[in-house]
């Protein structure tokens, strides 16, 4: 597997807990049903080493919005959203969205965002950089498995060191993240499809990466 296309399988991407299951007297407490259920799925997300392209058929809510968040490349059918509407119950925004937004918006838009609870459309979406692009929604599935057609024909230990470095960058300065680079360029250069890249380029024909 080198890319993973994630949407949703009705007519929203994902709409979040259903809030009727914290009115049942079985219910769990909350704190325990973030950490169990909602966290280790966002977790295993960012772990992956292969890029994740979100599509994002419907409106995206709460941790459902955090769900597209944790992806690598989103696209957004035309009338898609999201919404963190968790101040409107007396909630925080949770599945990572607090530390998601700022660094796809910027501080002052995930601000507005998280703590206003408005629907972000799919237009402001792209306009505020939360995805690549707006598509039509009959096009959209076609759209992504075209861009994870993309992107399954770039090298597999080079894609998954430019995750790595592109998350880590946050929390580094310059300098550690230079060296960062300078560590996994090692290792990327030292791989089978480097030299099948170099190879290919001065042949003039495309790369068979086999992702050793």
């Amino acid at each position: 597997v080198r890319v993973v296309v994630l949407t949703g399988a009705g007519r929203a991407f994902c709409a979040g807990q259903d809030l009727k299951e914290r009115l049942e007297a079985d219910a769990a407490p909350l704190a325990v049903e973030v950490r169990e259920r909602y966290n280790p799925i966002i977790s295993a997300m960012r772990r992956l080493d292969q890029p994740i392209v979100g599509a994002i058929n419907g409106v995206a809510a709460g941790a459902g919005a955090s769900l597209a968040f944790a992806c690598d490349l989103r696209l957004i059918a035309e009338g898609a959203s999201f919404v963190l509407a968790c101040g409107r119950i007396g909630l925080v925004p949770d599945s990572g969205a607090t530390w998601f937004l700022p660094r796809l918006v910027g501080p002052a838009k995930a601000a507005e965002l998280a703590l206003l609870g408005e629907s972000l459309s799919a237009v402001d979406a792209e306009r505020f950089g939360l995805v690549a692009r707006v598509v039509p929604p009959e096009t959209l599935a076609d759209e992504a498995r075209a861009l994870a057609v993309r992107v399954s024909a770039l090298a597999p230990v080079a894609l998954a060191h430019t995750k790595r470095a592109l998350e880590r960058s946050w929390s580094v300065d310059l300098d550690a993240a230079l060296e960062d680079e300078a560590y996994r360029q090692g290792i990327a250069g030292a791989t089978a499809d480097h030299a099948e890249g170099m190879k290919a380029f001065l042949e003039k024909r495309p790369p068979r990466f086999i992702g050793e």
